[in-house]
Formats: C-alpha cells, sequence, structure tokens
C-alpha cells in the first residue's frame, strides 16, 4: 500500500475504508536468522535496513510493550547534526543525510522539518567554541553559520537580550537541522520492515537469553523460547538489564529525561533554540504546542517518570531565555529513560558472545540517530564489519581506555553526558 496525495483525496471521499493496517501483526516463530530486542526507533530501523540492505527479511522484532512506548515517543524530537569529535561527526552527518531522504524511502510521512537549529552563545569563550565547532561541522561536509547578536536579533526577537546575568552573543545555526514525529518515526520504519517480510511482535518481553559454547542460541520470552542464529540488543535505557540476562556488565548507567509540551499556540517559534547555559531546548510542534526539556534527573532509575526539582530547573532556563513562554499552560510531561556511557558517545559493536551484538549508550543523542544507528548495525550484523560512519563504537574502549570520545570535556561521570 503507496501513500500519495491522491490516494489520500479518495479515501477522504469515501470514508477511509480502503485503508489497511500498516504492519502485520505477527506471532512468533519458533526460529529466525535475526532476533532483535527491543522495537523502539533504532530496533524497527536496524530490522528494516536488514532486509532492505541486506536482503535479510527472517527477523523478529521483539517488544514488550507496544510500538512508540519508549523512548522513541519520549523524546523532545530535535534532528540535528552538530558534533566536533572525530567518530561522532561522520556518524551523525551520516544519519543527517538519512533523515533527509527518509520519507521517500519509506514512502511515509514522519514530518521532518528542517526548520534549523540555533545554539547560543552567552560568552566570549562560548562563541570561540562555537566557532571551532562549526567549523569542525563545514569540515565534515555540512552546514554551520556563526550568527551575531544582531543576526539573533532579527531572526528571533522573542529572546531576552536584555539578561545582564546570561547575555547573549550570538549563535551557531545549522540549517539544515529541524524536528521530526517521534512516533511517526517508529511506524514508517515497522511499516517498511514488515512489508519486506519482517516480524514484529509485540507484548513480547524478553525474560533470557540462551547461549552454548560462547555463542547466542536464541531468546527465551514470555511467548515461549525463540531460536536465533544472531542476537542484537537494542533496548535504550534497558540496555545493563538486557545484557545482564547474557550474564554481560555493561558501562552504562541509566537516568530519567524529562520532557515537556504546552498547550497549542499560535506560531511563534519557527527554530529549535538550545540554551548555552541552562541546557534547555525549546521547538514548537506542528499542533502549536511548545516542546521543551533540560537536563537530566541527576540520579540512576528505571522508571519513566520524573522529579519535581528537575521541573523546577527546567521551567526556570525556559524563562530566563524567553520569559514569553510563561503564559503558556504547561499540558503534560514524560520522561524517557537514558542509557549514558562514561563518555557521552554510544555502542555499536559485536559482544565477546558470538552472534550477540550491542546497540546502545545513546545519551542524548537517541532520537537523531535513528537512521544511522539502524543503518550501520544492520550493515554489523549481516557483514561483522562496522560500518565506516559508526567504526568507533566499540564497546572496548571503556576497557582499555583507547578511542574514548568524551563529545562535551566532561570527564567520565555518567550523568553528566
Amino acid at each position: 500500500m503507496r501513500f500519495s496525495g491522491w490516494r489520500v483525496l479518495r479515501e477522504g471521499l469515501t470514508g477511509n475504508r480502503g485503508w489497511r493496517p500498516h504492519w502485520r501483526d505477527a506471532a512468533p516463530k519458533s526460529e529466525y536468522d535475526v532476533v532483535i530486542i527491543g522495537g523502539g526507533g533504532h530496533g524497527l530501523a536496524t530490522a528494516y535496513y536488514l532486509a532492505k540492505n541486506h536482503g535479510i527479511a527472517n527477523v523478529a522484532v521483539l517488544e514488550k510493550g507496544y510500538l512508540g512506548g519508549g523512548n522513541v515517543g519520549r523524546n523532545t524530537t530535535i534532528v540535528r547534526a552538530n558534533y566536533m569529535m572525530p567518530g561522532n561527526s561522520e556518524f551523525y552527518s551520516h544519519s543527517l543525510r538519512l533523515w533527509e531522504g527518509l520519507e521517500a524511502d519509506l514512502n511515509y510521512n514522519v514530518m521532518h522539518s528542517q526548520r534549523g537549529q540555533i545554539v547560543l552563545f552567552h560568552s566570549d569563550g562560548q562563541r570561540d567554541a562555537g566557532a571551532r565547532r562549526g567549523n569542525a561541522m563545514i569540515n565534515q561536509g555540512d552546514d554551520a553559520e556563526l550568527l551575531s547578536r544582531a543576526d539573533l536579533r532579527r531572526m528571533v526577537p522573542y529572546l531576552d537580550y536584555d539578561n545582564a546575568r546570561f547575555p547573549i552573543y550570538g549563535g551557531l545555526l545549522q540549517r539544515r537541522a529541524g524536528t521530526a514525529r517521534h512516533d511517526a518515526v517508529a511506524w514508517g520504519y515497522a511499516r517498511g520492515a514488515s512489508e519486506r517480510g519482517v516480524d514484529i511482535i509485540q507484548n513480547c518481553e524478553v525474560t533470557g537469553i540462551d547461549t552454548k559454547g560462547g555463542a547466542v542460541t536464541g531468546v527465551q520470552t514470555t511467548r515461549g523460547a525463540i531460536r536465533a542464529r544472531k542476537v542484537a540488543i537494542i533496548v535504550a535505557g534497558r540496555s545493563s538489564q538486557v545484557a545482564a540476562m547474557a550474564g554481560m556488565r555493561l558501562p552504562i548507567e541509566s537516568h530519567i529525561l524529562q520532557a515537556f509540551v504546552t498547550e497549542g499556540l499560535k506560531p511563534c517559534i519557527d527554530h529549535v533554540i538550545s540554551f548555552g547555559m541552562g541546557h534547555f531546548y525549546i521547538s514548537q510542534s506542528d499542533k502549536g504546542g511548545l516542546v521543551f526539556g533540560g537536563d537530566l534527573d541527576m540520579y540512576a532509575s528505571y522508571a519513566a517518570r520524573g522529579n519535581l526539582p528537575m521541573v523546577e530547573h527546567v521551567m526556570e532556563a525556559g524563562m530566563t531565555l524567553m520569559p514569553m513562554i510563561g503564559k503558556a499552560r504547561v499540558l503534560r510531561s514524560w520522561g524517557g529513560i537514558m542509557d549514558m556511557t562514561p563518555d557521552g558517545s554510544p555502542i555499536i559493536d559485536r559482544t565477546h558472545i558470538e552472534g550477540l551484538y550491542l546497540d546502545a549508550g545513546w545519551c542524548y543523542g537517541g532520537f537523531k540517530a535513528v537512521p544511522g544507528s539502524g543503518f550501520s548495525m544492520a550493515h554489523l550484523v549481516a557483514t561483522d564489519r562496522h560500518h565506516p560512519p559508526a567504526a568507533r563504537y566499540r564497546l572496548d574502549r571503556f576497557r582499555t581506555g583507547r578511542g574514548l570520545m568524551d563529545e562535551e570535556g566532561t570527564g567520565s561521570q555518567h550523568n553528566l553526558h
């Protein structure tokens, strides 16, 4: 079933009776070539690219709940490629290029909007760091523009330019950055994978990982045992718990990151705005709600809910940056479980168990990485070779100390990344 303007018009005039389910609600088979644990954006993208790029369609995606119920539906929907360090820069650049062709590739509207992201400077030192980052982005082949205070006043006049504590010196703009609808990304990849023969199995929790002679043989689930030649763990904040089923201890802490949305408003924010001094970021959804977030809750937790002190902290940062939002009513908030690594960069690698693969540790960068992560993880699972843009995301860097990528320069404390 392909979408088109003509099809949407025809269905609208005929009562929408011709639509079919977007993916098959499959029952688990006894054996697959590949089992993917986790039906979020990364897991579904991996399944899609396994089938599309490598012809491996005997794949099961096992999701313990419903599609879109995890981190892929619990974020602030930002898409960008403004990383600086070698390893991260290549990967996120590749992911952004995939985003730009994603809707045509999936034949699905994920509402990708390249409205641009502005990261603000509040000191001479931040401006120098922004100029350096912008040069690195341009050297990678991406776009970056350094904006003056006067440029910002013309583009985003609603910021508080008279704030003496956090004066605005300028900003770094990436015009190709923007937002997408988070759950639509999951649905689009699920639809594309299902059309290519992948079984998407919801309400199927993995309770054990079977191994024999140092190799994976399958998984135990709430819907029975499933044999598999290869198993991929792609479960975001639950990575440590699932890896423990195979006897592994990961260098990951799980922390809660809250996000918020207001009532629908008339269009007022045309870009994604990031506050350089308060770790606050905001955009406006197509429905009019202001979507924003801030720091982690700063304590380890597997509960998908946050605490009130961090709510206050995020609201204070928003009011400091743009007091105009004080009149907007906050409708709801949600918490995503972030899998934080010591250096703030992710893991896409084989494990010491033959046939067992790991995609984890995305910290704040999970949503924007969905296409790139799925593409690179599928390449690794299919060929046992690292995809070049993700070649530095090795698990053993935390054991050896070689190849660490501390993008934010905040040391080895998980919750600072």
